[in-house]
């Protein structure tokens, strides 16, 4: 099978399950994982089953940013990057790919995504999915205290954050915001997106750090300066 023909596949599953969802929301723990994910990654699905084990969530909600507000780098296609997390998350039923930003004109922000989300599925609640290292940025953010209203916060400490710093930060959002935020230490792999990048346009592997079928859309779409070898 092409991987244009397991692309078509993945929409078809999720839009299974986005029906689903969209008849059976209320009362559901829902999480929500935004990022450029630019690529997805195993870490990516092994923190947000972890957490969705962990604090008995029912489903995790993927979405992947349109035009983010602070691009540190030249961010790869928004329809590619949501077609590897179509393909990353397809075959499991509590995984869910959003095009809610990526459909979205102009720059796209966590507060218009949750407003959304709280607007169409008013029975839901929703916990979004962080890292330590964005809590401690979040007053950056816009609107950040109707952030604190719409959801949950879950901040993922994962290697190389300081954990003393995130909870201090952590502490002193609790108190000036009334924000109810949730600190976890993720035991998972130590791979970012960044680390991906490089790998690749230094012509090496990166079978085993994403799914197959995000590895193979990688090359046969030629991204990040790769193609078939």
């Amino acid at each position: 099978m092409s991987i244009y023909d397991l692309v078509i596949e993945s929409k078809f599953y999720n839009n299974d399950k986005i029906a689903d969802f969209e008849n059976n929301y209320d009362g559901l723990r829902v999480g929500v994982l935004g990022g450029t994910f630019d690529p997805i990654h195993y870490a990516h699905l092994a923190t947000v089953e972890f957490i969705r084990c962990k604090y008995k969530l029912d489903k995790i909600i993927f979405i992947p940013s349109g035009d983010p507000p602070h691009k540190l780098w030249n961010i790869t296609n928004k329809y590619d990057r949501y077609n590897m997390v179509l393909l990353a998350v397809a075959r499991n039923k509590d995984f869910i790919a959003f095009n809610t930003e990526i459909e979205k004109k102009g720059k796209t922000y966590t507060v218009d995504t949750l407003r959304h989300l709280k607007k169409n599925y008013p029975g839901a609640e929703f916990f979004f999915i962080t890292g330590a290292d964005a809590i401690c940025d979040i007053e950056e953010w816009k609107d950040v205290e109707e952030n604190f209203r719409l959801a949950t916060f879950i901040a993922a400490t994962r290697p190389g954050i300081s954990l003393l710093r995130a909870q201090d930060q952590i502490e002193k959002l609790e108190t000036k915001y009334n924000a109810n935020i949730i600190s976890v230490y993720v035991p998972s792999l130590d791979i970012s997106s960044t680390y991906i990048r490089d790998q690749l346009k230094r012509g090496n592997s990166v079978r085993y750090l994403v799914p197959e079928n995000v590895e193979r859309y990688i090359y046969e779409k030629n991204l990040y300066g790769v193609g078939d070898e």
